[in-house]
């Protein structure tokens, strides 16, 4: 495999905004610029530094494009590739290989929804999982997007492996705990094991406490490369190695419903940074569903297929926890505004240069961030550290 990015780009700026209230109700561009021009300005940076503009935001032809000339910028490397909540880490893929070769040098990567104010207005769309494939094949059998997919994915893990309700809730728990903490956390009272099993089901056997929010945010993240890294704002959080996968669309496709593309982006990553799963501090994995979190564990090599249940049964998860994860309080209790990868970034970054207060990870020198778009469809895996070589 090439490892010519290993530590040839940096994040060095990052920003997100969330609402207590979990509504932002502000033009989607507006929003954009925003969270755009406070990365940048975490990073000491300002517009006429980006050569490179990274979002797929809006579900238009040209997204990368119509958010470059709503900002005045002429970017000469441009990405508006979709894969859910996996893009985000797709990009710093691509962004730091762009970099490498020399297409680009300061790249700004973002995502921003407003579900909850589109609602709000009455504004109605066909949503993402309507494609005729779904609409023939899956749909008249009952099939409600995206949580019967999971709940369908959870049903075979426990089947096959014995993994149980009590297992799966205590990610949930640890999840909020971490919440607990984080003052812009839009869920924050603690929950019990038993709390979440008695929450009822929305797609039996995923409980309505296991399920993500719905909320409006944004984020940003600047990068750029490691040379130039060194000069900024802030201090850089070095991309060590970065890989994506796919498998399928429809959750009836899915080759083994056990088994994520995370198997496939998660070794990659890890030989790309050469690094192992044992080597990371901190974890910030896609948590749409608490069987999403189960899945990427095991997939990507911090326990061994079907041990996930006993794996996280004692919270390693949790503050204080083996492998602390969801720092934010993830998108079961943080924020969830459609698709959670590039918030996955922007806290791995965070921890990485000690900002985050009470949630602070302690001697923090590594972080993965590690997300997953569709239903279980694809995957993206960076590993990011504070030096450029570990």
């Amino acid at each position: 495999m090439n490892h010519s990015i290993r530590g040839a780009a940096a994040v060095v700026g990052v920003a997100d905004e969330v609402s207590s209230s979990g509504v932002i109700d502000v033009p989607l561009r507006e929003l954009e610029a925003r969270v755009i021009t406070a990365a940048l300005s975490d990073a000491g940076l300002s517009l006429r530094d980006v050569d490179g503009l990274c979002t797929c935001t809006g579900g238009t032809l040209m997204q990368s494009v119509e958010l470059a000339e709503y900002l005045g910028i002429t970017p000469r490397f441009t990405d508006a590739t979709q894969t859910g909540g996996a893009s985000y880490g797709l990009y710093i893929e691509h962004a730091a290989a762009a970099i490498a070769a020399g297409l680009a040098e300061t790249i700004v990567i973002v995502y921003a929804s407003t579900p909850r104010a589109s609602r709000k207005r009455g504004e109605k769309g066909l949503g993402v999982f309507a494609t005729p494939e779904r609409l023939e094949w899956e749909t008249p059998f009952g099939v409600m997007l995206p949580i019967s997919a999971y709940a369908l994915a959870a049903n075979r893990h426990m089947a096959t492996y014995g993994t149980t309700a009590e297992q799966l809730a205590q990610i949930a728990v640890d999840t909020r705990r971490w919440a607990a903490l984080n003052p812009r956390a839009h869920l924050r009272d603690l929950i019990t094991v038993d709390d979440v099993l008695g929450s009822g089901f929305l797609a039996e056997p995923v409980h309505k406490l296991e399920c993500c929010l719905v909320t409006d945010g944004a984020a940003a993240v600047v990068v750029t490369s490691a040379e130039r890294a060194r000069d900024l704002a802030r201090p850089p959080a070095y991309v060590l190695g970065a890989a994506s996968a796919a498998s399928h669309a429809m959750i009836t496709q899915m080759p083994d419903l056990t088994v994520t593309p995370g198997s496939v982006s998660g070794p990659a990553a890890f030989e790309a940074a050469a690094v192992t799963p044992n080597q990371i501090d901190v974890v910030e994995l896609y948590d749409s569903f608490t069987i999403t979190v189960l899945l990427a564990l095991e997939d990507l090599g911090f326990c061994k297929k079907g041990e996930g249940g006993p794996f996280v049964a004692d919270g390693v998860l949790a503050p204080g926890g083996d492998l602390p994860g969801q720092t934010t309080g993830g998108g079961l209790a943080y924020t969830h505004p459609g698709a959670f990868g590039a918030f996955l970034l922007v806290e791995a970054t965070r921890q990485l240069r000690g900002d985050c207060g009470d949630r602070q990870v302690r001697n923090a020198q590594t972080a993965l961030a590690h997300g997953t778009g569709g239903v279980l469809s694809a995957t993206s895996t960076v590993i990011l550290g504070t030096e450029a070589t570990l």
